[in-house]
């Protein structure tokens, strides 16, 4: 190993891997809020430096809290618990790849609207970290050119951008436009039904209220027959 090399590894022990991280996103120019997704700029050993960085200042928290982790049994390892939560369940869809989909030519000639959910919701909201339950529908009209993919892609997809501090409003853009590059269909929409426990739990404690949103691309917003016979089949399955 050359002096300089030795040098460069001595200045970088000690720099937490979350400052290393930032400091390349920044030189990338890569934006990196909590719905963004960093995996492209994560190096092997990454993910279990920001696993210990987060146990540790997990334990940080609790005792601001006060609460007595060596002598209280039930929080003894609670910081490594949210750590793995955060960085390996929840949260993994900041750190880890967009799942593999699988892609085939619509040979078919396949024009009629599809309509593919519920698709179970599982995420956080990014002002409190509060989870946000619920379900996504996905309409698609394709044509001739449009590439198809496998039925539990859908899922994975959702699953994959919902797995990071969101907000519904944005999440569902994110979903649309994933989808919209992928498959380039005539149409595709959107529509998310969700409990959100940082209303529920916190703040004003309305534990009925809901959000539902949508967006629309393509055909859809040009289309209203094609708008109502989608939003129709959502409402049927609502009341069954």
């Amino acid at each position: 190993m050359t002096q300089d090399k030795k040098n460069e590894v001595s200045e970088d022990v000690g720099i937490p891997v979350s400052v290393k991280i930032r400091e390349r996103l920044k030189t990338a120019k890569v934006r990196f809020h909590a719905n963004d997704n960093i995996s492209d700029y994560l190096e092997p050993g990454d993910i279990d430096g920001i696993f210990a960085e987060v146990k540790s200042k997990m334990k940080e928290v609790l005792d601001s809290l006060v609460i007595d982790t060596e002598g209280d049994h039930n929080t003894q390892d609670t910081a490594n618990r949210i750590a793995k939560m955060f960085i390996k369940e929840v949260f993994a869809g900041r750190y880890s790849s967009m799942p593999v989909l699988t892609e085939f030519p619509n040979i078919s000639h396949l024009n009629e609207l599809m309509v593919i959910g519920p698709i179970a919701v599982r995420s956080a909201c990014s002002h409190h970290f509060c989870p946000i339950m619920g379900k996504v529908w996905i309409g698609v009209l394709p044509n001739e050119n449009s590439n198809l993919i496998g039925l539990s892609k859908y899922a994975r997809m959702t699953e994959w951008i919902m797995g990071r501090p969101q907000i519904q409003e944005e999440a569902v853009i994110q979903l649309a436009d994933i989808l919209e590059s992928k498959m380039k269909p005539l149409g595709l929409a959107v529509v998310m039904d969700a409990d959100h426990l940082c209303m529920q739990w916190r703040g004003v404690k309305d534990s009925e209220s809901k959000m539902l949103n949508s967006v629309m691309r393509g055909t859809f917003l040009k289309d209203p027959n094609l708008r109502r016979e989608f939003l129709s089949l959502l409402g049927s399955r609502y009341k069954s």
